[in-house]
C-alpha cells in the first residue's frame, strides 16, 4: 500500500491498469484486481476530466428575451445581431 500511495502521489492521473503495469516493472507481483481493491480501500481515484465539464450550472444562467420575434425583416441591414459569451 505504501508503494501505491507513493506512485499515486507522484502521478495521480494513473488508473488501475497503469499502476499495475508500473508496479510490475518495479518487480512487484500484483494483479489488476488487487490494485483496484487496494486503491478503493485507500480512497484513491485517478484524476481525469469528468464528462460534461463544459456545461455551466443552472443557477448562473440568465435568460434574455428574443426581441426580434414577430418582426418582419424586409431589407438588408435592418437588424444586426451578436453573441457575447461571459467568462466566469
Amino acid at each position: 500500500m505504501r508503494k501505491l500511495d507513493e506512485l499515486y502521489t507522484e502521478e495521480p492521473s494513473y488508473g488501475v491498469r497503469r499502476m499495475t503495469a508500473v508496479l510490475r516493472q518495479q518487480g512487484e507481483n500484483v494483479n489488476v484486481k488487487r490494485v483496484r481493491r487496494l486503491l478503493r480501500l485507500m480512497g484513491l481515484e485517478a484524476i481525469y476530466p469528468k464528462p460534461n465539464t463544459s456545461k455551466g450550472g443552472k443557477e448562473n444562467i440568465r435568460r434574455y428575451p428574443y426581441l426580434l420575434r414577430g418582426l418582419m425583416i424586409e431589407k438588408i441591414n435592418q437588424v444586426w445581431s451578436t453573441d457575447i459569451g461571459t467568462v466566469n
